[in-house]
């Protein structure tokens, strides 16, 4: 179980689907509280239940979407899918459901005008945990599972080129290098388009990494990686498959697939890189072309 808890689980997701989640979640408290009426619900007599009920659901909407919009701008490098497990996406949900409960309990406190029938605060967060963490714990692992399934088969039909060493003094043609150059103008890194592995992008520098004697060399250059990435035109094969990465698509050795989508092995295994969702028909057309 707990080998199920750090397996990696996808967790940048567009800002749609974040709303998205946000409803569902809502939709369902909201739902499930109006049919069933649980927990002396139903026989709570009140003007204007049915809304006052599908005010559970609300609260449910408004507190996941702010804190799944707002803490990864907040908390940037936590929210990563190098970070995120199984077990965070679950304990993420919890507080959630946490903080529904809370605000829910401040919620029916108002709507009561008698504090001597209030639910007590405890009471309220336990039963927001009730309905909510058994469909959340279990959508969780089932999407896990789906996903995984999902980018490992897939992983296993995407043809890569074969690789071969290359013979010392096989060509006698100097190659044309790539110059990238940092935002002071200064500093640069010169190396043929070959030899790149994949460029990595850290805050406001970008990690260079390229073979030099067959050996990998990181060089790190102040500059964002939309910079040097338009210093690479021409090179149909150094490509963006992450906001983090550019990748050069000759180097890569093998696909592999885990829930949170492909993973580009290069240089042995050394090197993992991942794809970003949106670049996956584009990147998996130009493996296939290239094999």
């Amino acid at each position: 179980m707990w080998q199920l808890l750090n397996q990696p689980y996808p967790c940048e997701d567009p800002v749609r689907r974040r709303w998205a989640k946000a409803f569902w979640i809502g939709f369902f408290v909201g739902l499930f509280l109006l049919i069933f009426q649980p927990f002396g619900l139903n026989s709570w007599v009140t003007p204007y239940k049915t809304v006052k009920i599908l005010g559970f659901g609300l609260i449910s909407f408004l507190v996941t979407a702010g804190l799944s919009l707002l803490l990864p701008v907040f908390l940037p490098k936590l929210f990563t899918n190098e970070r995120w497990t199984v077990g965070r996406e679950i304990l993420w949900i919890t507080a959630h459901i946490t903080l529904i409960g809370l605000v829910n309990y401040f919620y029916i406190n108002a709507l009561i005008a008698n504090p001597i029938y209030a639910i007590e605060l405890f009471g309220m967060i336990v039963v927001t945990f009730v309905i909510g963490i058994f469909p959340s714990a279990g959508s969780v692992l089932v999407n896990y599972i789906l996903k995984l399934k999902k980018y490992q088969q897939a992983a296993r039909e995407i043809p890569v080129r074969e690789h071969h060493a290359e013979i010392p003094g096989a060509e006698s043609v100097q190659p044309v290098l790539i110059t990238l150059t940092a935002e002071n103008e200064k500093d640069i890194v010169s190396f043929p388009p070959a030899d790149l592995l994949y460029i990595e992008s850290s805050d406001n520098y970008s990690t260079v990494v390229y073979l030099k004697n067959n050996q990998p060399v990181k060089t790190l250059l102040r500059s964002s990686l939309s910079r040097l990435e338009t210093q690479l035109t021409g090179n149909a094969f150094l490509v963006r498959c992450h906001r983090s990465y550019i990748i050069n698509l000759e180097k890569v050795e093998k696909v592999t697939g885990n829930a949170q989508g492909y993973k580009l092995h290069l240089h042995d295994g050394d090197f993992q890189i991942p794809v970003a969702r949106k670049y996956n028909d584009t990147l998996v057309a130009q493996l296939k072309s290239m094999a």
